[in-house]
């Protein structure tokens, strides 16, 4: 695991806002010291030098890790690729 930012506040969108360190890719998920998964990154906003993510909350209890420090695993998680399928046509 290594240290990816600190979640800042819980915007009114229900979004989770994060202060990144280092850059992280969409989808990935954060998680905290004791590998909780917190939230997932929609998106990055902000300035390339100072980047905040967008993030998902996948807790109930958000604001407890308003604060905290976040961590990413090393290994990407797999990516659906629901728009690759074919819808098929049956003929009658």
């Amino acid at each position: 695991m290594q240290e990816v930012g600190e979640i800042l506040h819980l915007a009114s969108s229900g979004r989770v806002i994060v202060r990144l360190s280092k850059i992280v890719l969409q989808d990935q998920i954060l998680c905290d010291e004791k590998s909780t998964k917190v939230a997932k990154v929609t998106e990055l906003i902000g300035p390339v030098a100072k980047p905040y993510a967008s993030a998902i909350s996948l807790t109930n209890n958000i604001k407890k890790f308003v604060g905290k420090k976040m961590f990413t695993f090393d290994i990407p998680t797999a990516k659906k690729h629901k728009e690759n399928r074919r819808k098929r046509k049956w003929k009658q």
